[in-house]
């Protein structure tokens, strides 16, 4: 079984980080040293994808520009996070200059080593668990197709799955999603009203949603763009398209 891969990314590789390699290689980890550089770190991840990155910053010292820059766009990209370590005033002001949302915890010097290590181990079981996965639900009245996309998707995101518009209304009052994928021909509760309610309610209103539809003429297809959805999938679409679509739209907010 292929070890959980951890790179220390610092100006240098001191005492500290030879003792945090040496706890994290002693709990079963692959844990290496990385110095600080865009190239550096690149050619790390390089058949590394899913390995982890703990960035380790001396006193008195940031992340250069072109690191951040890197980082950002990177983790960004990859939905991913890392750990920071650092003295406490340079750790605050890397967090104001960085989305918070990428990282995953700062640890103030000095580093208590066993929370460090449970801590990248938890890191680990979470994203083995799919938390860090997108949601998307799924609102569809056949069963067959909407059971088809979820095998389609299920291995990159969170797949959640609604036979009705109702039913989807109530299953989103207890919980969000990051997308939801909505039949436009429904019977009973059709598409556009569902749109209409999410919309209306603000604790849905701001989730993103993009119309399935099995009409690819033009004036159908003009009828949903009108609807202003996100956008909108043909059900005669393929797997990797729609992938791609996905992953495209996750990205930069917008349909391919």
């Amino acid at each position: 079984m292929k070890k959980n891969r951890v790179f220390i990314i610092g100006e240098k590789e001191s005492f500290i980080i030879r003792v945090l390699l040496q706890k994290l290689n002693a709990a079963g980890m692959e844990a290496d040293f990385v110095k600080a550089g865009v190239n550096t770190i690149n050619a790390s991840l390089e058949g590394n994808e899913k390995a982890q990155l703990v960035y380790f910053v001396e006193t008195d010292e940031t992340i250069p520009r072109d690191v951040r820059n890197y980082l950002i766009d990177k983790l960004k990209d990859e939905d991913r996070q890392f750990i920071l370590i650092g003295d406490a005033n340079d750790n605050k002001k890397i967090i104001d200059n960085m989305p918070g949302d990428l990282i995953y915890k700062a640890f103030d010097r000095p580093v208590n080593n066993d929370a460090f290590v449970k801590t990248v181990s938890d890191l680990f079981g979470k994203i083995e668990a799919g938390e860090f996965r997108k949601s998307i639900l799924i609102v569809d009245d056949d069963p067959s197709y909407m059971g088809l996309v979820r095998e389609w998707l299920k291995s990159e995101y969170k797949v959640s799955m609604a036979v009705s518009g109702l039913q989807a209304l109530k299953w989103l009052g207890k919980n969000t999603v990051d997308l939801i994928l909505l039949d436009h021909e429904m019977p009973v509760t059709s598409g556009p009203q569902v749109l209409e309610m999410l919309r209306s309610d603000p604790d849905t209103s701001r989730i993103p949603v993009i119309f399935l539809t099995g009409k690819g003429d033009k004036e159908s297809v003009m009828q949903v763009v009108a609807l202003k959805p996100e956008g909108y999938f043909l059900k005669t679409i393929e797997k990797e398209e729609l992938l791609n679509n996905l992953r495209s739209f996750f990205k930069t907010g917008k349909c391919m």
